[in-house]
């Protein structure tokens, strides 16, 4: 059989071949909603598809988002390009994923491929703040978003949550069961990253005890994001005499692992160790007991990020585009508090 070619289809549909190819792709101009549906009918009469190579070598762009993230294996990040991934169908786009395994190297990989597959635009949870990534970003003048964190490095378009704000929401909940002080247990990094979510989280729980007026000596300890390795350093930390009755983690997974160590040890959570993560992945209320932590709303932010990678006036010379946009952490209550 002939192949059916956008001809076909517009005859079929009576009206213009430049019609049928704003009805495929969504614009640029619109269509009437009763041509619209002529222009299906005969798409799906004819079997019509579409040749997406010889679309992209005409626009130069393809209908892919790069997306990379430094470690899918977390739920977190795995929740996050899920949200992004589900927001790019909304738009007719299909997205590609890149782990970055926290290496500069890596994520410079991705950049370069994504890049030059001509994606339509570049989501970056960045692993951290790199010279080499901007160098690339700049060199290819690509509509580049960051989600989730902003490196200092980079300055393009952002999308994140309010990480200081969430922490102090935590902080001052522990406090406010009555605990003498709230620990935290933060991520590895000795000097401070500025728009590392994990710098912020820590930042906000300083926030909240100097604001009760507590002091912060001896009461921040360091450990890995993930679970496996957090529980190790909760073990250790968990068995001192002195151990904290309130610990605040920077991470859901943090506290996951928390928790296991207090299990163990046959700690009493929350009667004898009050938890509180941040993220609110899935997960978080499958624990025993149910994790309190922060929740943002992944979805808005996944589905604002896509909007903005795909918006043509980003990088356009002459537009202010909105450089950051923040959404609101908010508090969610479960029994590792002390609550219910």
């Amino acid at each position: 059989m002939p192949k059916v070619t956008r001809d076909d289809v517009a005859r079929l549909a009576g009206t213009s071949t430049a019609v049928v190819s704003y009805v495929i792709n969504n614009g640029p101009r619109p269509v009437a909603p009763a041509t619209r549906e002529r222009v299906l009918a005969a798409i799906k009469q004819l079997g019509y598809r579409p040749d997406r190579v010889a679309q992209a070598m005409a626009s130069r762009r393809t209908d892919l988002i790069g997306l990379v993230v430094p470690d899918a294996r977390q739920p977190f990040f795995a929740e996050m390009a899920h949200a992004v991934e589900q927001a790019a169908v909304e738009r007719g786009k299909m997205v590609l994923v890149g782990n970055s395994d926290y290496l500069d190297s890596r994520e410079v990989h991705y950049l370069r491929a994504f890049l030059g597959m001509r994606v339509s635009g570049l989501i970056l949870i960045s692993q951290g703040p790199s010279e080499h990534a901007a160098t690339e970003i700049d060199a290819w003048d690509a509509r580049v978003v960051l989600l989730h964190r902003r490196p200092e490095a980079i300055d393009d378009v952002a999308v994140v949550t309010d990480d200081i704000g969430g922490a102090m929401l935590a902080t001052r909940h522990l406090l406010e069961h009555g605990h003498a002080y709230v620990a935290c247990l933060g991520g590895t990094e000795k000097t401070p990253v500025l728009g590392d979510p994990v710098t912020d989280h820590v930042e906000g729980w300083r926030r909240a005890m100097r604001e009760a007026g507590l002091s912060l000596e001896g009461r921040l300890f360091q450990a890995p994001y993930n679970r496996y390795d957090a529980y190790l350093v909760a073990l250790e930390l968990l068995s001192r005499p002195d151990r904290p009755t309130a610990m605040v983690c920077a991470t859901d997974d943090q506290a996951i692992g928390l928790l296991r160590a207090a299990r163990e040890l046959r700690i009493d959570v929350p009667g004898e160790l009050a938890v509180a993560g941040f993220d609110d992945v899935k997960e978080a209320g499958l624990t025993d007991p149910p994790l309190t932590t922060i929740a943002s709303d992944r979805q808005a932010m996944a589905r604002a990020a896509v909007d903005l990678v795909l918006d043509e006036g980003v990088r356009e010379p002459g537009v202010a585009p909105e450089r950051l946009r923040q959404f609101p952490s908010r508090l969610v209550v479960r029994r590792s508090c002390g609550c219910g």
